[in-house]
């Protein structure tokens, strides 16, 4: 902001959560002005690590479309200015995330449209032509038969890394998805990476009004983002129902009325498998974080503890061992 004058900020609070960004909002004031801003900075160790560049484009280029999403305003990629690189965003102001919040039961009215609302939002991100959004410039696109093997190496290969105790359920689970690889991605689509309940703001009426948290944000299959939000630890304890919300099937129709596409249940429950091990790779890689001391910070240490072994109870109820 060249010529603004006057510029001040006030109100500098950090949100709580956000174990892969550090999470601050303020306002900025300047002669004749005044905006209610969002600051995304890295911390010292993330739970996963991450290129802030992808996540601040993959906002801009759903931004004005039927996927919602905060404004980006500005990109820091240096250290010096805050110490680790960072970005500014406008805040969304007055809505709800919280997924405690939302089956507490006050909105239980409401729910049945908020889902339709959240896996039709996925659909239209399934559907969107990433060369269009100028996101093939920032994001790798794997052929459209190397999509799971790409996401199953990389994660695989971050458990090797981090575990600091035998996963044997998580590798069994590994070696299932290996002998039964799925078909050949349908069409490359923009994968969120987090879709689920907790990365989206929204009212009492149901509306959603901001999709958030895109760092793991990629190109590859787009039954990989419906496989994630369909992850049964995102039921939050509501068993048998997807993101704690409706039937699982609702939840698949309304994204394929949305993305013009259909979910092979075979497909569909190879990438439901292959996000449980993605989340067990998540998970002890924070603990990894936390232990190492490069980030003490309590959040990265209350997933593994929540959800290891959720983790595992989930891939064994998706191979139907449990």
């Amino acid at each position: 902001m060249p010529d603004a004058r006057g510029l001040a900020v006030s109100g500098l609070e950090r949100i709580s959560g956000g174990a892969s960004r550090e999470t601050y909002r303020f306002r900025l004031s300047w002669d004749g002005g005044e905006r209610p801003l969002i600051l995304r900075r890295d911390p010292p160790a993330s739970l996963i690590e991450t290129e802030r560049r992808v996540e601040f484009e993959a906002y801009r280029a759903f931004h004005g479309s039927a996927v919602p999403v905060p404004e980006m305003l500005w990109l820091e990629e240096e250290d010096d200015a805050l110490d680790h690189p960072f970005f500014v965003a406008e805040e969304l102001c007055g809505h709800q995330a919280s997924p405690q919040v939302l089956l507490s039961g006050a909105y239980d009215r409401v729910i049945p449209r908020l889902a339709e609302r959240k896996w039709m939002i996925l659909g239209e991100i399934a559907k969107a032509d990433p060369a269009a959004l100028g996101l093939t410039a920032v994001m790798p696109a794997p052929p459209l038969d190397a999509c799971w093997r790409r996401e199953l190496d990389h994660w695989e290969a971050l458990i090797d890394r981090d575990a600091v105790e035998p996963l044997p359920i998580t590798r069994a689970a590994i070696r299932w998805l290996r002998a039964n690889p799925p078909p050949p991605a349908q069409k490359l689509s923009v994968v969120h990476g987090d879709y689920r309940t907790g990365n989206y703001l929204f009212d009492e009426a149901g509306e959603i009004h901001g999709v958030l948290d895109w760092e793991m944000a990629h190109l590859g299959d787009p039954l990989e983002d419906l496989g994630w939000s369909l992850q049964p630890v995102w039921s939050f304890g509501r068993e048998g129902l997807a993101g704690g919300l409706v039937p699982q099937d609702e939840a698949i129709a309304a994204w394929e009325r949305a993305s013009g596409m259909k979910a092979d249940p075979a497909a569909l429950t190879w990438w439901i498998l292959f996000n449980c091990v993605k989340g067990q790779g998540i998970w002890v890689g924070s603990a990894k974080a936390f232990t190492s001391g490069g980030n003490r910070s309590p959040i990265m240490v209350y997933p593994a503890w929540w959800l290891i072994n959720a983790q595992d109870r989930a891939m064994l109820k998706v191979m139907e061992r449990l």
